[in-house]
């Protein structure tokens, strides 16, 4: 019960200090689930955010679904959903019921301005740090260029690009094992 409550604490945090969706909550999760706690490896880490953006649903509560589970099965998984979840719901309560009295202030804009900024920059620091354990040979470098091509000048959804990348990495171990 004590690691359930430890889940649902770490992952409302997460919720709680995240602005801008799955994406800005990648590195606070690498943080906590594999930097502190070692509950996930970085690879681990990927994976489930790469299943995630495949399944329908928020990014943030599939990962955290699926990170919950890996540390203490279906029970761990509910815990990290309802900690990721429910400082969202307690926080667009409050601001829906005051937001209308507060649009028009410029420092409101600026801050909002401000928070995209810091978001986009601890998203490109994520990748970086991710980009280390995911690319690590030259097949895995011409999967990513492959993919970023198709994502930049096309209109595939997410998941054909990640099942894709996913058939053709199997493909090259396979490949690869049977070739030695």
């Amino acid at each position: 019960m004590r690691q359930l409550a430890k889940l649902y604490l770490i992952f409302a945090r997460i919720g709680v200090l995240t602005f801008g969706g799955g994406y800005s909550m990648l590195p606070m999760f690498r943080h906590e689930l594999v930097e502190k706690k070692g509950w996930l490896t970085d690879e681990e880490l990927t994976d489930y955010y790469s299943v995630s953006q495949c399944l329908p649903g928020i990014i943030a509560v599939n990962t955290s679904v699926l990170s919950g589970y890996k540390v203490k099965q279906r029970a761990g998984g509910i815990a990290a959903a309802l900690g990721v979840i429910s400082p969202s719901i307690v926080i667009i309560l409050i601001i829906a019921a005051f937001i209308s009295n507060f649009t028009d202030v410029p420092a409101v804009a600026s801050a909002f301005a401000g928070i995209r900024v810091c978001v986009c920059v601890l998203i490109i620091n994520t990748v970086i740090k991710l980009w280390k354990s995911a690319v690590s040979d030259v097949a895995s470098l011409l999967i990513f260029l492959a993919v970023f091509a198709l994502s930049l000048f096309t209109v595939f959804p997410a998941a054909i690009l990640v099942a894709a990348a996913g058939a053709v990495g199997i493909g090259l171990k396979t490949a690869r094992r049977h070739s030695d």
